[in-house]
Formats: C-alpha cells, sequence, structure tokens
C-alpha cells in the first residue's frame, strides 16, 4: 500500500542505527502460560508456512465450488447461514475458542485468532511470530507517544502502515487477520502500569484516537465497507485501569463505578469505538464492575455492545477470563455454569479454552441452548468472511500481492520517526538551552541509564522493529558524544556520580535520559511511587550542579513523574518527556534537541505530585471530587489538587497567538409548547431529538506563529460548564493540528454541536445540556457562551 507522506514530514538526518537481536516478550501473566504452550505448535490459518492451507480454495479443491458459504459473490449473511447449518456442535465449539481447529470434511483449516497491533505488527499472542522471512516489523512509538501529536491523521495513517504490513505477514503465514488492538482505556491514574498502551486521560482524545487507529487498520482501500483489511478489537471493556497494585490485582479487582461516572468518562471511547470506528470486536476485561464480571454481563454485552451501539462484529473475552470468573472471582460453583453465563451474556469468542471444555456439557444440562452457540460462531465466521478468510488463496484478492518487501519500508520507518517528533513534548526550556547548535557544541555528555538502550524504546506489546536508533546514536550522529549511563539500570540502586561529573563538567551541553522501563511500570506491574527510581533524582541534581553549559533531561516513560525538583532547578535548563518513542526514537530526540524539528506534543495525562500516591487509594474509581472526604477527583477534568504539569501542557520553539474571529455569544434552545422548562427554572434540559436538531455554531480562530521557526501547533478547545450536576471544571471538545512558516497565518474553524458537545451526563447517567454561561478556552482565550431557552 501506499499513503501520502504527512505534511508534516521533514527530510530525516543519517543516522547509526543498531540492528536489533530477537527480543523475548516479557509474556501476560501464569494463567495463560498454558494456552501459548498449545498454541506454539500452531501457525494462524496455514499448515506450514510455504505451504499455506486456505478455506474455500476452490483452485485446489473444485468439490468446495459447491458450498453456498464459498460463493464469495453472496453477501456474507447468506455465506454465514450456510457454514453454521452444516457444522455439527462439537465443529461450533471448536470456533468459539480463539485456536480454532480445523473443519476437514469443509476444507476449513485452522484459525488463530489472537495476533496483537497495539503499535506494530506484535509478537505478543500465537497468531504471529517473525522469521528469517520478515525478521521484524515497523515499531511505532508506545501508544501515549503518539497520542501526545494530537493528530488524528497521524493516528489513521499509522493504523493503515501496520494493517498492510499485517496483510503481507498474512500472506506468507506469519500473521492472522485479527488484531486485538487498541486498549482505549482512560489513563485514570498515574500508577496504572498499562497507561503507556493508552492514548491518556481524556475520554475525547482516547475516543478519536480509538476511531481513528480502528478506520487506519480495517477500512480497505477499494472503499468496501462490508469487507475488512484486518479486524481490530477495542479493549478492555470497561472501568479497566488496576493491574496489580499493593496486592490487589485485575482478576479479583470489583471496580465500583457510578452510572454518571461510566456514561462521560469509561464508556464514550468505547462507544466511538463501535460507532464512529466500526470496530470488528470488542473485549471484555477481568475485572467486575459493580459486582459482575464484564464477560458474564449481559448488560454491557448484549444490552449495551449489541443493543444500543450495534456492534457488527464478534465479542471476545480478555485471555483465561472465563477461567479466572471461575476460579478467581467464585462467579459459579460449576464450570459449566460460567461457560453458560458468558454465552448468554453476549460472548462469543473465549480467548483460552474454557468454552472449548465446557459448552457442550452445559448444553447437556439446559443450562444454556444450542441457539446462543450458533449466534457466537454467526458472529465469528462473519468476521473472517469480511477479512477474505473463506475467499481461497489471498494472492487473488485485493492484498494478495504483499509480501516481505512491504514490511519495514523506508517510509514506513521514516513513519515511526515522525510519529516520535510529533509526540515528544518539550515541558521546560529555559532561555538559551534547546535548540542546541551542532556547530557551537563541540562536545556532548549523554547520561543516563535510558541514553542507549533499545528495547526499552519500544515498550509492551512489541514486535521486533525493523532497527534501533537508540538516543545516543542519534545525538553522536550530530556532534561528538562522550557516554556515561551513570546507573546500571534505571532501577539505579546506586548512581555513579562521580563518573557522570567529570564527564558533565568538561563538555558544552549534557543531556539527561532517565525514566523507567517494563520492570517499573507494565502490564500486572502497577507502580506506588511516582518519582523517577532509585538515585536518578540525585544522579540529575549532581550532574546538573557542575556543568557548564544547557543541561537537557528526557524523560522516557509511560507515566508521568514527579520531577518538580528539576522543574525548579535552574540549571536544568530542559526538560523533555519522549514517552517510549518506538524504533526511531533516539533519531527523532535528536532532531528536536538540534532543532531540525520545531516540537509541538502536548501531554495527554497529567503529571503528579509524589503526594497524590499517599492520599489517592488507586482502587477508588470515582471521576469526581469529594469534599467531605478530601477525595480531590481525578484527571484534569475534575482534579482540585497540585500538578506537577497538567493535561494539554507542551512548549515549542515559537511563540503561537490565538485570536477570535467568529464564536456566538448566545445560543437559544428552542422547546415545545408547554415544555416544563418554560413555566419553571430549569438548570438543564435533556437532549431529546426535537430539541437538538440543527442546534450547532462554529468557532472561528486565527493562529499565527510569532516566531522565526516554522512548526507544528495544536489548537485545544476546552469549554468550562455552569456548576451543575457535578459538571467536569473543563473539559476537551475538540483540536485541531496545523503546521505554520515563521510570521504565518492560519484560520481554524471549529464546527460544535451544542447536544453532543456541550452536554454534560447527569447524576443517574442522563444526558443534558447545562442552562447558563459556558466558557470556552482556547489557549489563553476564553469566551463566554450563553445557553438558554
Amino acid at each position: 500500500m501506499c499513503f501520502k507522506p504527512l505534511s508534516l514530514l521533514i527530510k530525516p538526518k543519517p543516522t547509526n542505527p543498531s540492528t536489533p537481536k530477537m527480543a523475548s516478550k516479557n509474556r501476560p501473566p501464569s494463567s495463560v502460560f498454558a494456552i501459548l504452550a498449545i498454541f506454539i505448535l500452531f501457525q494462524p490459518n496455514v499448515s506450514a508456512q510455504n505451504n499455506p492451507v486456505f478455506a474455500c480454495d476452490i483452485d485446489n479443491n473444485p468439490g468446495l465450488k459447491n458450498f453456498t458459504f464459498c460463493d464469495s459473490s453472496l453477501d456474507v449473511q447468506t455465506r454465514v447461514d450456510d457454514l453454521v447449518k452444516r457444522l455439527t456442535l462439537q465443529e461450533k465449539i471448536v470456533n468459539l475458542v480463539n485456536n480454532a481447529g480445523s473443519i476437514d470434511r469443509l476444507g476449513i483449516p485452522k484459525y488463530e485468532w489472537w495476533s496483537e497491533a497495539l503499535h506494530g505488527v506484535s509478537y505478543v499472542g500465537p497468531g504471529t511470530h517473525f522469521s528469517s522471512l520478515v525478521p521484524g516489523a515497523t515499531s511505532f512509538p508506545q501508544v501515549i507517544l503518539t497520542a501526545a501529536s494530537f493528530n488524528e491523521t497521524l493516528f489513521k495513517t499509522i493504523g493503515q502502515v501496520v494493517s498492510t504490513e499485517a496483510r503481507a505477514m498474512y500472506n506468507v503465514g506469519l500473521a492472522g487477520l485479527t488484531f486485538w488492538s487498541p486498549n482505549i482505556n482512560i489513563f485514570r491514574d498515574p500508577r496504572w502500569g498499562r497507561g503507556q498502551e493508552t492514548p491518556g486521560e481524556d475520554p475525547t482524545l482516547t475516543s478519536k484516537y480509538g476511531a481513528a487507529y480502528v478506520q487506519g487498520l480495517q477500512e480497505r482501500d477499494d472503499g468496501d465497507k462490508d469487507r475488512l483489511k484486518v479486524g481490530a478489537c477495542c479493549k478492555h471493556y470497561t472501568a479497566y485501569d488496576v493491574d496489580n497494585w499493593k496486592g490487589i490485582e485485575r482478576y479479583n479487582f470489583n471496580a465500583v463505578v457510578t452510572k454518571q461516572d461510566m456514561d462521560d468518562t469509561y464508556q464514550p471511547p468505547f462507544k466511538s469505538c463501535v460507532l464512529d470506528g466500526n470496530v470488528a470486536s470488542v473485549m471484555c476485561s477481568y475485572n467486575q464492575v459493580n459486582g459482575k464480571p464484564t464477560c458474564g454481563d449481559p448488560d454491557l454485552l448484549t444490552g449495551v455492545i449489541r443493543g444500543e451501539w450495534k456492534l457488527n462484529g464478534y465479542i471476545s473475552s480478555d485471555c483465561d477470563s472465563l477461567d479466572v470468573m471461575f476460579k478467581n472471582q467464585h462467579w459459579e460453583n460449576t464450570p459449566e455454569k460460567i461457560a453458560a453465563d458468558a454465552l448468554i451474556a453476549g460472548l462469543d469468542l473465549n480467548c483460552g479454552n474454557f468454552l472449548g471444555q465446557h459448552t457442550e456439557a452445559a448444553i447437556k444440562a439446559g443450562l444454556v441452548k444450542e441457539s446462543e452457540v450458533d449466534r457466537a460462531v454467526t458472529n465469528n465466521f462473519a468476521t473472517l468472511m469480511r477479512l477474505g478468510f473463506f475467499d481461497g488463496n489471498p494472492s487473488k484478492q485485493i492484498y494478495g500481492k504483499l509480501g516481505p518487501k512491504d514490511v519495514c519500508t523506508p517510509a514506513n520507518q521514516e513513519l515511526a520517526r515522525e510519529a516520535a517528533r510529533q509526540g515528544i513534548v518539550l515541558l521546560k526550556n529555559s532561555v538559551g538551552s534547546l535548540p542546541l547548535s551542532p556547530t557551537a557544541i563541540k562536545s556532548l555528555a549523554v547520561i543516563g541509564p535510558n541514553a542507549n538502550v533499545t528495547k526499552t524504546m519500544i515498550g509492551n506489546y512489541e514486535g521486533t522493529p525493523c532497527k534501533y536508533t537508540t538516543p545516543l546514536q542519534g545525538l553522536t550522529a550530530s556532534v561528538a558524544t562522550v557516554y556515561q549511563a551513570g546507573c546500571a539500570n534505571v532501577a539505579c540502586g546506586t548512581a555513579q556520580v562521580d563518573e557522570a561529573k567529570k564527564v558533565a563538567a568538561a563538555a558544552d551541553a549534557v543531556v539527561l535520559v532517565m525514566g523507567s522501563d517494563l520492570s517499573i511500570e507494565a502490564e500486572s506491574r502497577d507502580r506506588i511511587d511516582i518519582t523517577l527510581p532509585g538515585q536518578q533524582n540525585l544522579l540529575i541534581t549532581e550532574v546538573a550542579s557542575v556543568s557548564k553549559g544547557p543541561v537537557i533531561l528526557v524523560i522516557m516513560s509511560g507515566g508521568g513523574m514527579d520531577v518538580q525538583f528539576a522543574k525548579e532547578n535552574p540549571k536544568i535548563t530542559s526538560i523533555l518527556w519522549v514517552g517510549f518513542p518506538g524504533e526511531a526514537g533516539g533519531a527523532a530526540l535528536a532532531d528536536i534537541v538540534f532543532g531540525e524539528y520545531n516540537p509541538s506534543g502536548r501531554l495527554p495525562m497529567s503529571w503528579y505530585p509524589q503526594s497524590y500516591t499517599e492520599k489517592v487509594n488507586m482502587t477508588n474509581m470515582n471521576m469526581r471530587p469529594d469534599p467531605a472526604t478530601g477525595y480531590p477527583g481525578r484527571t484534569y477534568r475534575f482534579y482540585t489538587g497540585d500538578t506537577v504539569y497538567t493535561f494539554g501542557d507542551g512548549l515549542s520553539y515559537s511563540k503561537f497567538n490565538h485570536h477570535l474571529v467568529e464564536a456566538p455569544k448566545l445560543v437559544s434552545v428552542p422547546l415545545e409548547e408547554g415544555h416544563e422548562c418554560r413555566s419553571s427554572k430549569c438548570k438543564s434540559i435533556e437532549t431529546v431529538e426535537q430539541t437538538c436538531k440543527n442546534l450547532a455554531f462554529n468557532i472561528h480562530l486565527r493562529v499565527t506563529n510569532n516566531g522565526t521557526m516554522g512548526g507544528s501547533h495544536t489548537v485545544f478547545l476546552f469549554s468550562s460548564p455552569p456548576a451543575v450536576h457535578g459538571a467536569p471544571q473543563k473539559h476537551l471538545l475538540g483540536f485541531q493540528k496545523v503546521h505554520l512558516a515563521p510570521r504565518q497565518q492560519s484560520v481554524v474553524r471549529f464546527g460544535v454541536d451544542v447536544c453532543k458537545d456541550l452536554s454534560l451526563v447527569d447524576e443517574v447517567g442522563n444526558k443534558k445540556v447545562a442552562l447558563g454561561q459556558h466558557v470556552l478556552h482556547v489557549g489563553d482565550l476564553k469566551h463566554s457562551l450563553n445557553v438558554r431557552i
């Protein structure tokens, strides 16, 4: 596939990338080891890499042309109905699990549903692996950094590249067609080890990221909306953001969530993923929500995902979550009852083998009807039909010519670098610090445990990358460097302070690359503290004290860190956050440090002081503050305490100004005669169709780059609604990314739908528009808007 280069792409400087060794994955939790041990015997939909077996391969098996389900000219439903009618109960049951069994009499091979593509094709999950044929795939920045770009075009373009590489690998028997990504849970608490996988703390950003990435993965280039390029999966549904904190594990955690928080924080990304992204799958989570396992809750699955949102696809369990329901949560006293509960709730596919083992017995015991199994396998087969799995040899299909040559292309690798550049956030920059001049800097000290790392840069749910460029390599490509690790690893039990100070004192400038890695924050590993680990603070402070030039602190991490000490230290002249920046992270960092690229990233999550961890219980799911108990609330939308940095923070090498060109001061909401709010004072009105029709307005802003350097700028539109129904103090309505040359101006337009964008959720989950004064924020601008009857 060819994609147009983004308008923000710049010509890269040459680097000295290293070639990675095949990396081993920090595998999913122990409950999944048995599955992996079994599945490693199987490849996705092929019997051997060089001798693939394809369903409905009429050329090699002409007898298959008599089967209606093999007729690709027919609609999906007709084909699926024909297939399901031909199956025995046992044949249906083997297609309820991720390691789906073959049906040899119908020419249907095995299929492995579990592949991952969080930020590139991954080797996590048994459906995908690398070999000498395809030794690696493009490894983009971890999602939290890509989200910091606030660029919907970029989100979708990455998805398009990942799905092209996935299809190329499928064609040679190295990948499946169903990828269980993205993770669209809200990064509610800074301690969560999986926050790095998400687009951050804001429901609007997370919703837009999820929909765009899914569209990039799924949408075909021929515009056929009934077919899929690959199948994406939005996870983990729902209110999932505690992995393992002080002994409280996701397997037995009950998330107690108010109806208000559910509807205005936890659910919107999933709703958008289904309605806007048209995602092919939703995965239910391990945890319980309000006392019910999500994978066994008919209200959440059949009621919401299928009933309200009309999912066109399948609902999967997280891996072994049915086993977790039985053994960890003791939801029922027999495994057959668990199997029945899950099927009746609306589950279609079980990652694991629980349904494979217990469904037949559940049917014989009268706990569940075979019709529920029919529904489940119908949804599963329909997804495979839309993917072309039942259309014979893929070489004759739309993506059939893709192969190893289409993986790790120069354009794809450049996009990984561009994504990192767009996401990197400049948090502090004293006059005369960044950007550094490569001609003026004769010696650069590069210090820190993350200064020359490779695998750390790609975070979790990773694949083997095309190649790596470490921070040290990226910086060394422009200037002479002296390297000192300063710590044996990120834990930094004992910092080598004297050696680091020696190289720092002799250098014209210092770059400290600090932070965390998967030993600090990861799946099944939540943090207790949010400070830099071990003696990192000491190393930073001591190095800064002897440096004679700029000191640039680079934080490589998934979650935020309490770096208040560095923010306040005048000797630390700049702070950059680079997330886990992907395979080209070091090159992207160098581009920003030396002024080849003007930083434009903005934080997608707030950074808190360490005191937050002492005051706030991680398991408290309430978003809103409680003055009675001193609970400060969550995220920039509700949090009332101090932050080190907050959502949306980020600097540029240029100064951008905003000027309001057009915005209404008054919006009148039409109400029918006799409406109760005409005769009594109402603080809000419900968002019913009659009231909301054509109720919209435009906001036009003129944005000017007053700097001497061209660059990109994210324009945020926030709203502060009237203080009713526990409304957020501020929330994001939308964002746009613009690129401006020096002194250039551009007009940015936002369309605001009153009932969609200015509404809020009341205490019992009803969507309403608050009457009274709403304050719109763009940068330093504030504009009052009165909404009245």
